[in-house]
């Protein structure tokens, strides 16, 4: 059952609560009529728990048991890390 649960990749847009980070995941498709290829985003709540994101990291999250109102989903690992100014 555990091999079920999606796993989608994104772009952490805020990290301002505690543990928790919001997730901005694109996708493109193709219309199915008129054949332009259409992108649309979700943003997706998901649990930090090391506090580790920063806005601009690249993480996969994953589907996950309800953690609270609107938390689903589960930072995995980050990917790609958004270097500071200055560094």
């Amino acid at each position: 059952m555990r091999e079920r649960r999606r796993i989608v990749t994104g772009v952490v847009t805020s990290n301002k609560m505690e543990q928790t980070v919001v997730v901005k995941v694109e996708r493109s498709y193709r219309h199915p009529l008129y054949g332009k290829v259409v992108r649309s985003h979700r943003k997706y709540v998901a649990h930090d728990s090391g506090n580790d994101c920063r806005v601009g990291d690249t993480v996969s999250i994953r589907e996950s048991r309800p953690l609270s109102k609107t938390k689903r989903w589960v930072v995995e690992q980050i990917i790609n890390r958004e270097e500071l100014p200055g560094q």
